[in-house]
């Protein structure tokens, strides 16, 4: 629970970021416009009310997701200056097509104006901010992006500790600016100078905001390092064990994970009787977005349990290290299935476009995959067994107990050695007779892809940037940047204009990716509208013999949301890459091999 403390704290801190301290006049302007005592209350409230919804939506659309951060940025803007006209010419909004042809009853509140004590005025102020307030902040993208996903009622408790702390220290501040209003004489006049100030601060603010020069302010105090409060977020949230959103190497083990151990309550019995020590007891599918490879027939474990063998295998589809194990996964389904034996994937997506069903339906048949594919699209079934990586396979037995538990890679011949022992307790438990032999494991004839790569899995999206060399780390919407001359090991390096999304980097013009990275292979996972070329080179000239499975002729094309190969060395070692990408690419993250 040590986020919840975080997620407060981060609350109050957040007035302070680079992005937020240009807005802040806004608040106080609203309060010390004279307009009501409650004015502060309604502003602040109606910002955190703001803020909760739009989370809630961007967790329940994708389409919430894609919408590009300058959306809101021109809408925020808008409705500032138009407030901030209201007050500097009072009898404006009476003036505006169809205000009078409002009903009496709306026409009374909208009519009387933002500059008349409009309940409404307040209300829509603060939550036009609602949307800004909401980027600003590293702890509430890992609320966002890994803590609702995996949890709604624990996401919500950190969402609501976040924005109680924004909402206590920016009532602070408007009661402080009321207090100085409430000393100045006429200020309740609509046509005293000071309402008319406010109404060009209003006006200031709301074109700064939608023409985007807010940002460049943010950007110039960012360059100054003052107050570059990120920093100080991003390095409480590295202390804390938060769920693994990267792919790890071969750690399992045939013990039993402890979390799943103490996340174990009753849960569906098994067909036949469970042994005393055998594991702990299976967890059932929860939430299923949709079925692939089941003619979209619902499918529950329960329906396998007592009959069968059954590998629950947790993936994603553009997972580097997911896909180094389908060649195993599709060699025992096909091998063991008329055994009593079953694949069922959990397919937990870890981007926003491997939520599309048909995106899913073509990897796996791109991959020869024919078994049970479940879209966790809600890390139900994720959340269920207190998962936290890609790849993970879990072994349960006839009896429906978890006795197998695997993360990452390897141990194929161990996995396979453990399904035939389980298939031959089946078929002990069932009277079946004997179990064929299946002659030599299947594992054997699979050339295993060693990893040799030093380089860390490296992502574009300002949600998880923290290998950004030089741009601002967390922060969404349009940066230009420049590569230096020295660059680093490991570090990501963007050159000309890119739009930060909390997922990905949006190529926006002279677009330009540099890192030299340590590795035998280079991966991206990629997305476009249309195909779009993106021009591979290493170590100052365009890759030839190196080329990965996904270059021709030195050049990749970017379409559909997947993972592209991009470099296959000979050996492994240090290079700089550099792509070269036309406009309207969305990169999400290198990985390495």
């Amino acid at each position: 629970m040590t986020l919840l403390a975080i997620s407060f704290f981060a609350g109050i801190l957040t007035v302070l970021a680079p992005c937020i301290l240009p807005l802040l006049p806004v608040v106080v302007g609203s309060s010390a416009s004279g307009r009501s005592r409650s004015t502060p209350y309604i502003v602040v409230g109606s910002l955190a009310i703001s803020i909760i919804l739009f989370t809630y939506l961007l967790k329940a659309s994708t389409a919430f997701i894609m919408v590009p951060p300058e959306v809101w940025t021109y809408l925020s803007g808008g409705i500032l200056l138009l407030f901030g006209l209201t007050l500097l010419f009072p009898g404006l909004w009476e003036r505006l097509p169809g205000i009078n042809k409002l009903s009496a009853g709306s026409n009374k509140l909208l009519g009387e104006g933002y500059q008349k004590k409009s309940f409404w005025g307040d209300v829509i102020v603060g939550a036009s901010l609602g949307p800004i307030f909401s980027t600003c902040s590293p702890t509430y993208f890992v609320i966002l992006a890994s803590v609702l996903p995996a949890s709604f009622l624990l996401g919500t408790a950190y969402l609501l500790s976040y924005t109680l702390g924004l909402s206590l220290i920016l009532l602070f501040i408007a009661l402080l600016g009321e207090r100085f209003a409430s000393r100045l004489s006429g200020f309740s006049d609509p046509q005293s100078k000071f309402k008319r100030s406010i109404g060009a601060l209003f006006i200031v603010l709301g074109l700064l905001i939608a023409l985007g020069y807010e940002k460049k302010l943010e950007t110039a105090i960012l360059d100054s390092g003052f107050l570059d409060i990120t920093k100080l977020e991003n390095k409480l949230l590295n202390r804390l064990d938060m769920p693994e959103e990267s792919y790890l190497p071969d750690t399992g083990s045939e013990v039993i994970s402890e979390e799943l151990v103490a996340s174990s309550p009753e849960t569906t019995s098994p067909a036949k009787p469970v042994p005393k020590v055998k594991g702990v007891p299976y967890k059932e599918i929860v939430k299923p977005a949709g079925f692939v490879n089941t003619n979209d027939l619902p499918i529950k474990l329960s329906d396998y349990v007592g009959k069968s063998v059954i590998l629950l295998d947790v993936m994603t589809y553009s997972c580097i290290n997911c896909q180094r194990t389908f060649p195993y996964l599709v060699s025992w389904y096909e091998k063991y299935k008329d055994d009593g034996f079953i694949i069922v994937g959990i397919h937990t997506p870890e981007f926003a476009f491997e939520k599309d069903k048909e995106n899913v339906e073509k990897a796996m048949k791109e991959f020869g995959i024919t078994f049970p594919i479940v879209l966790d699209n809600d890390f139900g079934t994720w959340n269920a067994y207190g998962n936290r990586y890609w790849p993970r396979k879990y072994l349960i037995d006839i009896y429906g107990n978890i006795v197998y538990d695997h993360i990452g890679e390897g141990a194929y011949e161990e996995i396979e050695m453990k399904i035939k022992e389980l298939l031959k307790e089946r078929v002990k438990v069932l009277g079946e007779g004997e179990m064929p032999t299946n002659g030599e494991l299947v594992s054997k004839t699979i050339s295993p892809q060693v990893t040799t790569s030093q380089s860390p899995e490296t992502y574009f999206g300002s949600l998880r940037n923290e290998y950004l060399r030089n741009g601002m780390v967390g922060r969404t919407g349009e940066q230009t940047l420049t590569v230096p001359a020295q660059i680093s090991l490991n570090g990501l390096y963007l050159g000309g204009t890119w739009n930060f999304n909390g997922e990905y980097a949006k190529s926006v013009k002279n677009s330009k990716v540099v890192y030299r990275y340590n590795a035998k292979e280079v991966y991206i996972v990629a997305s476009a509208d249309s195909a779009l070329e993106m021009e591979v080179w290493q170590d100052g000239k365009l890759v030839t013999a190196e080329a990965g499975a996904d270059v021709v002729n030195g050049t990749v094309t970017i379409k559909e949301s997947k993972l592209y190969k991009l470099i296959k060395n000979i050996t492994p070692g240090e290079h700089t890459l550099e792509l070269r990408a036309e406009d309207g690419i969305l990169l999400f993250a290198f990985t390495f091999g």
